[in-house]
């Protein structure tokens, strides 16, 4: 093997190994943002979102312009921990493209009051939803999502 190779292929080496190891990473940080949403009311979770997302996060959920601060975010968690507490959003699938992630995923709880103005009497309900999140310098900064909530709705309706 020439040394122009050998150095060839140590460059390769060396750069397979450290984008797969950012790649890895950058999942992980993905996949925080989830822990948080199953359990939403530990202080383990919110130090490790708060640990992966940027100060300046923005949760965008429609084009209202009413978007949620990272605060405001995890306010709406705790009061979702009080709410739902079996709360659980699996991931199903995710699929990179730089440094936008895009996670379908599953939600499932039983609200033990009224959610949204409906009494599941002890229903729960079983909803996808689509997020996706880009990050910046290993973090997430901001997070775009849809929620099927009105099917929620209906099956705590008993529809």
């Amino acid at each position: 093997m020439s040394l122009k190779n050998l150095i060839a292929s140590v460059t390769l080496a060396t750069v397979t190994t450290f984008a797969t190891g950012a790649l890895a990473d950058d999942k992980s940080t993905v996949t925080t943002f989830y822990d948080l949403l199953s359990n939403p009311g530990t202080q383990e979770q919110i130090t490790a979102f708060q640990a992966a997302t940027t100060e300046d996060w923005v949760s965008m959920g429609d084009y209202t312009g009413a978007n949620k601060s990272r605060e405001a975010f995890l306010g709406q968690m705790g009061g979702f921990a009080q709410l739902i507490p079996d709360l659980n959003w699996a991931i199903q699938d995710i699929h990179q493209d730089g440094n936008t992630f895009v996670v379908r995923s599953r939600a499932t709880g039983t609200p033990v009051a009224p959610f949204f103005g409906v009494d599941g009497q002890g229903r729960s309900f079983d909803i996808m939803t689509i997020d996706i999140h880009e990050l910046e310098d290993g973090k997430i900064a901001r997070t775009y999502h849809v929620e099927d909530w009105s099917t929620a709705l209906q099956q705590l309706a008993g529809k």
